[in-house]
């Protein structure tokens, strides 16, 4: 039974940095026995219904602006799997979840920013999930759920996102970083640790400085829907932790 993993994606440089956090998912990739298809839910691609990418071969999209040209070198040139898509889609089906595959969608950088350093050859599969950002995080820990079947089909699914993501407070030249960055990161993951999902699903009202480390749901989104593919082996280990520009989390979770 394959694990499930939640990664943060950083910033779209990250493709392009040598980090302690860079080297750890080079690595991971490298120890992770080689999976038949990749799946992965990306904070980057928000929708009201569950889209799934049916692409045959993904572009590289290169969703942000502002950023130093070597952010917009980077490709990935993933293929998809059309029969991974529509079993995702059948699967969410059994559970009374609609959900569209999109077959023009390419992948974006919370998609390839992992990719790229985890399976650089992009000889793998890869089909992506959108995030409904305005659902509360018992649903795509539900989502989640749903798809438990794939981790026996050597699918490794991916959780893309930030447990701190607030960059309008990011401070490009700090070397330190902010109390209340690693207070709220010291909550969530001790509840993780524990599984305790009364307290997850609640962390905008009971986690410190939520409002600052995650003002929106998005970048969390990926962490509950995780969890909920390993949902019936409720084990959770923090496999990296370090930060960038502040208060920016560079945080890897292995689930089950």
């Amino acid at each position: 039974m394959y694990p499930t993993l939640f990664l943060a994606h950083g910033t779209p440089l990250l493709a392009a940095e040598d980090l302690p956090y860079t080297r750890f998912l080079r690595n991971l990739g490298r120890h992770l026995p080689r999976p038949e298809g990749i799946v992965v839910v990306s904070a980057h691609w928000e929708s009201p219904l569950q889209l799934i990418s049916g692409a045959s071969r993904h572009e590289t999209m290169h969703d942000f602006f502002g950023y130093p040209e070597e952010a917009y070198a980077v490709t990935y040139p993933g293929q998809g799997d059309i029969l991974l898509s529509l079993q995702i889609r059948k699967e969410l089906a059994a559970e009374g979840i609609a959900s569209e595959i999109d077959d023009a969608r390419g992948l974006d950088h919370g998609v390839w920013s992992l990719l790229h350093w985890m399976y650089p050859a992009a000889d793998i599969p890869v089909v992506a999930l959108s995030v409904h950002p305005r659902l509360a995080p018992e649903e795509p820990y539900r989502i989640g759920q749903a798809l438990h079947a794939l981790r026996d089909k050597g699918i490794l699914v991916i959780g893309s996102g930030g447990t701190v993501h607030n960059p309008p407070l990011l401070q490009w030249d700090s070397s330190m970083v902010d109390r209340w960055a690693l207070e709220f990161d010291e909550w969530l993951g001790e509840r993780i640790g524990v599984w305790d999902l009364e307290s997850l699903f609640d962390y905008e009202n009971r986690a410190p400085h939520a409002k600052l480390a995650a003002p929106t749901r998005e970048h969390l989104y990926p962490l509950f829907l995780a969890m909920g593919l390993a949902d019936r082996k409720r084990k959770a280990r923090l496999l990296h932790q370090e930060y960038q520009y502040g208060s920016l989390s560079l945080t890897g979770w292995m689930f089950g």
